[in-house]
Order: structure tokens, then C-alpha cells, then sequence
């Protein structure tokens, strides 16, 4: 269920840090962020590599834990989850859209939709993902295994295994940074629309600030702060 308001940020980082061992001492990788995402709005995130954008991502997804600070989505309090509740936020409320496809090489275009909504206990898994990949123009793949689709098709899958549970936030990290500019093009068209068509908040990865400016907001980072 939805708890916010019109007042009330989706998504509310304060104090976050991320701070990871390495041979020659620990790093710091997020430096104190603070941030707020309204609900139904489109952030780009941009910022040179190692600036900790990825980091935040996989934060927000519950997939690393912060050192400290808080995250806060929905008025639940991300930070405090254990395992398990992590991954139910993400089967149900939060989807991610990597640079890398990741799909499951074994199953097809229409298994791996259906694969978070099989989790989510939904009856209608492969009804739901048969009409999520009808969104994304792949109704004539719906049999196919990964290794006999295109990038670009491996992409929309990809996103519309990431729509499929109608998630309140996506979360897309460099979405395009495998694609040739044409199907990146074509799949940003793609991503923006159906972000559109489903009111969802997204934060969107990108070193493209034509793409970033875009989104209805546009933050950078360096050196693990907002600037």
C-alpha cells in the first residue's frame, strides 16, 4: 500500500554512507547523502565513474547495506529491513534495470518475466507477463531463450520484467551502456514511455547528460556526495 502524500517523499537517504575495507584501508564510497524522490517523478542521476551512483542504487534495491544513515521508502524504513523483507520490497515495489541484462540464460523471454511475479505469489504470472512483453513489442519472442535474442531485445525484456509487478520505483543503471545509440534510442523511448503510462518514480543512471536532463530532475555526483 502507498502511504505517502502529495507532501511526503516516496523515497527519503539521509546521513547515507557507504564505507567498504580494502588492502589499503578502508574507502569511503557514499560520504553522506541525502536525498529525496517524489512519487511519480523521473530523477537523472549523472557523475563520473566511481562517483557512487551504482552504490546508491544498489542501497536504495536493499542489495548492500549502508554503514550508516537511513533509507525510508514509503515510510518504511529500508535500513531497518532484514533479508528477507528486502527481497519481498523487491519482488513487489521496486524495480532495477542493470547495464548488464541479466536474464536467466535457461529460461525464456516469457520465464523470465514471470519469474518475480511466480515469487509474488501472483496467480496470473504468465498472463501478466505475456502482457508486459506485448508492451515492450516482444509478442512474437515470447518462446525465446536470451541467446537467440538481440541486446536490444534482451533489454526489453529486461524492463519488462522490471514493469511487470507494477513497481511504485524503478531503478535503471546505465540502461542503454551496452547498446548500439540507435537501440539505445529506442529502448530510453521505450523505458520513458511506459514510465508514462504507469506514473511510476524512477531514478535513472546515467554519464549522459542529454539523456539525464530528460528526467523532470537532474543531480550529480562526486566523490560519493550530491552536488
Amino acid at each position: 500500500m502507498d502511504n505517502t502524500s502529495p507532501q511526503t517523499p516516496l523515497v527519503q537517504v539521509r546521513d547515507l554512507t557507504l564505507t567498504l575495507p580494502s588492502a589499503s584501508g578502508p574507502v569511503n564510497i557514499l560520504r553522506g547523502v541525502n536525498l529525496d524522490l517524489t512519487k511519480g517523478e523521473a530523477l537523472g542521476l549523472v557523475g563520473p565513474s566511481g562517483s557512487g551512483k551504482t552504490s546508491l542504487l544498489m542501497l536504495l534495491a536493499g542489495l548492500e547495506r549502508a554503514t550508516s544513515g537511513t533509507i525510508t521508502f514509503d515510510s518504511q524504513m529500508v535500513t531497518a529491513m532484514n533479508e528477507d523483507r528486502l527481497a519481498e520490497m523487491r519482488r513487489t515495489r521496486v524495480g532495477i534495470v542493470f547495464q548488464a541484462f541479466h536474464l536467466i540464460p535457461t529460461m525464456t523471454a516469457l520465464e523470465n518475466v514471470a519469474v518475480p511475479l511466480e515469487l509474488a505469489g501472483r496467480a496470473d504470472a504468465m498472463d501478466q507477463a505475456a502482457a508486459a512483453l506485448g508492451l515492450v513489442g516482444l509478442s512474437h519472442r515470447l518462446t525465446h531463450l536470451p541467446s537467440r535474442l538481440s541486446g536490444g531485445e534482451q533489454q526489453r525484456v529486461a524492463i519488462a520484467r522490471a514493469f511487470a509487478p507494477e513497481p511504485s520505483l524503478l531503478l535503471a543503471d546505465e540502461p542503454t551502456g551496452n547498446l548500439d545509440q540507435a537501440t539505445g534510442e529506442s529502448v530510453i523511448e521505450l523505458l520513458f514511455g511506459l514510465r508514462a503510462r504507469s506514473g511510476t518514480t524512477l531514478m535513472l543512471i546515467t554519464h549522459d547528460s542529454s539523456l539525464a536532463a530528460r528526467c523532470g530532475r537532474e543531480i550529480r555526483m562526486a566523490d560519493g556526495k550530491i552536488l
